[in-house]
């Protein structure tokens, strides 16, 4: 029982040690109780055998001494179950010491740390893991850009530039001078004179460029 007792608390030894002297109580009173039991019975069997040797006055006394020992076992029977409700608060109340013990030993942890950690320490670390996350962002950011990759231009500035390029190819389109394909050689049969070529027929949008050219290059 030492053993089991080493290293603990001083209210939980005792609770321990009470425990353990209720359990012996408890055994001691139940063998009583068995003793008186087989006394009991004992006594029932004698009476039996007075009663058939008619000596009824015998057979009185062996009943007597019966009920004695069935008192007594009543008797016992409490004592037992105000043992049992004893050992039951007594290992409530254990339990209950236990836990707030336990309770304790959290809060003090808990003070403790709280008492180590200062909110200002605190504040201080966020910041720095802020400050940190958000220059890593910027790296990211900056490695994840192509390389060569050019500045914001103004894209009104492009448009322009787009229109004044597509006018300059219209006018060079209009300067170059209109192409006809040469005329294919006509075989003449000898003794026949050669029929007066047909004028081709320009359309009206041919004749508006043509004019169009001769306009430009005076």
């Amino acid at each position: 029982m030492f053993n089991r007792l080493f290293g603990k608390p001083k209210q939980e030894i005792n609770a321990l040690t009470t425990l353990d002297k209720l359990n012996e109580t408890l055994e001691m009173l139940e063998k009583k109780e068995k003793v008186l039991l087989k006394k009991a019975a004992a006594e029932v069997e004698k009476a039996k055998e007075f009663a058939k040797a008619r000596n009824k006055r015998a057979a009185i006394q062996c009943l007597k001494r019966k009920r004695l020992y069935e008192q007594q076992i009543e008797q016992l029977g409490n004592f037992q179950l105000r043992v049992h409700d004893q050992m039951i608060m007594l290992e409530g109340a254990k339990a209950t010491t236990e836990t707030v013990d336990a309770l304790r030993t959290g809060a003090a942890a808990m003070k403790a740390m709280q008492k180590a950690t200062n909110i200002d320490d605190v504040d201080k670390t966020m910041d720095e893991i802020n400050e940190q996350t958000e220059n890593m962002k910027q790296i990211q950011e900056a490695l994840s850009t192509p390389i060569g990759a050019a500045a914001d231009f103004d894209e009104d500035e492009l448009e322009a530039e787009l229109e004044e390029l597509e006018g300059a190819e219209l006018e060079e389109q209009l300067l170059q001078p209109a192409t006809t394909a040469p005329a294919a050689p006509v075989h003449v049969p000898a003794g026949r004179q050669p029929a007066r070529p047909i004028p081709q027929k320009h359309t009206a949008e041919e004749d508006e460029l043509a004019a169009l050219q001769a306009e430009m290059a005076l």
